[in-house]
């Protein structure tokens, strides 16, 4: 599989500069820690969902995780949280313009995990079927 990256970030630059580097990514994976929140930004990347289509969408989290993410997640800015006074009372939840930065990286990354599990799986049918890598 070809490597379509032309430099690496660092590359060429001071090392405060690429420490500079790591320490934004390691900020950035502070706040997007955890097996739920890019999953949650992914969908909410669709459009606005309440509580209880996410609780739905978001295959294996509990509704006290789920409560917990979403209010961490509205604590760093990344969604925002809006109460419909529409009898029964909803809550809906949608990505700030903020966090719409992130989609970008999030697609990327999606395209890297389906190109991954296609090499994966190929890799695996090779081993099996006696073929050399």
């Amino acid at each position: 599989m070809e490597n379509k990256i032309k430099s690496v970030p660092c590359e060429g630059q001071e090392y405060s500069n690429c420490d500079k580097h790591i320490a934004a990514v390691h900020d950035t994976m502070d706040v997007l820690n955890g097996k739920w929140k890019i999953t949650i930004i992914s969908l909410l990347g669709f459009g606005k969902r309440r509580y209880s289509e996410i609780l739905k969408e978001v295959k294996g989290i509990s509704g006290k995780m789920l409560s917990r993410e979403l209010k961490d997640m509205e604590m760093n800015l990344l969604v925002k949280r809006t109460v419909i006074s529409e009898q029964p009372i909803s809550v809906v939840y949608e990505l700030t313009d903020y966090c719409v930065e992130l989609l970008p990286v999030i697609h990327s990354l999606a395209a890297w995990g389906t190109r991954h599990r296609q090499c994966i799986v190929e890799q695996f049918k090779q081993e099996r079927e006696g073929v050399p890598a």
